[in-house]
């Protein structure tokens, strides 16, 4: 397990420090158009992914917290449990668990997740996310990857 902290470690460094450095140089909601298809734009998510409950009435806040320390207390049993050839498990595992760690800690200290950046084409945005955001993506795309195509069938 401590063999894969250090990847959660990063990314919630990472992502604090952008976070940190995106919220005290650019205003909330303008844009900041970094190429044709991809801008700055910094946007407090009171929700989850998507802003999925946004608009909920605060509630949300305590839930996502609440689900996000769940979730990490069984991806930190689920490390410690992997055998030492289980890599992609543990970095896929790591980089979810430093994602949601990351978002946690806004959802502590703000009561917000601060989300930055935005991909769009033409007229197709896709919702702002931030680094936590990416670390979790990509480390659910690992899991599912190598589980389905990669992981050998158990012998019985």
């Amino acid at each position: 397990m401590v063999k894969w902290l250090w990847l959660s470690t990063a990314v919630i460094l990472l992502d604090q420090i952008t976070k940190w450095t995106v919220s005290h140089w650019l205003e909330p909601y303008a844009t900041y158009p970094l190429l044709s298809w991809f801008k700055f734009t910094l946007v407090h998510n009171t929700g989850a992914a998507f802003s999925f409950l946004s608009g909920a009435s605060g509630w949300q806040r305590w839930f996502f917290m609440l689900l996000t320390i769940m979730v990490s207390v069984l991806i930190v049993f689920w490390l410690k449990r992997l055998t030492s050839g289980e890599h992609w498990t543990g970095a896929g595992l790591a980089l979810i668990l430093g994602g949601a760690i990351g978002n946690l800690i806004d959802r502590i200290a703000y009561g917000h997740v601060i989300d930055f950046i935005q991909w769009h084409y033409q007229r197709w945005y896709w919702p702002t996310f931030n680094i936590a955001d990416s670390a979790i993506t990509v480390g659910a795309a690992i899991l599912v990857i190598h589980g389905l195509f990669f992981q050998r069938p158990a012998l019985k």
